[in-house]
C-alpha cells in the first residue's frame, strides 16, 4: 500500500546531513545529550517522546519511539497511557482556545 509517508524514509533521516554536516553534528549531539540518562530515565524520556510524537502526528517518530519505548522496558499499557495523555492536552489545548473564540464572538456582537 502506497502512502504519503514512506516508512523506509525513517532510516535515511542521517541523510538530512549530507549537505549541512556542521549544523547535523550539532542537531545529533544535542539530540544525544537530550535523551541520555539525567534527572529522568532514558525510558521515561522515551514515553514523553511517543507522547509527544503522537500530539504532532509524525508516523516516523511514532514508529521509532514506540520501538525505543520497548528497548528501554516499557509495555503496552504505558505507551498507551503516553498516548491517551497526549491526546487529553491535545484535546485540552483545543477546548481552551474555544475561549479564545468566544470572547472575539463576544466582540463581533456587540
Amino acid at each position: 500500500m502506497e502512502t504519503y509517508y514512506d516508512p523506509k524514509d525513517l532510516g535515511r533521516f542521517a541523510e538530512m546531513g549530507q549537505t549541512s554536516p556542521e549544523l547535523w553534528e550539532k542537531f545529533a549531539a544535542w539530540y544525544g545529550a537530550v535523551f541520555a540518562e539525567g534527572a529522568l530515565s532514558e525510558r521515561e524520556k522515551a514515553l514523553i517522546a511517543l507522547a509527544v510524537a503522537h500530539a504532532v502526528q509524525c508516523p516516523y517518530c511514532i514508529d521509532a519511539y514506540s520501538a525505543t519505548c520497548l528497548e528501554k522496558g516499557a509495555d503496552l499499557e504505558q505507551m498507551t497511557e503516553a498516548v491517551h495523555v497526549a491526546a487529553a492536552i491535545r484535546g485540552g489545548a483545543s477546548l481552551v482556545h474555544g475561549v479564545q473564540m468566544r470572547g472575539h464572538v463576544h466582540k463581533l456582537s456587540m
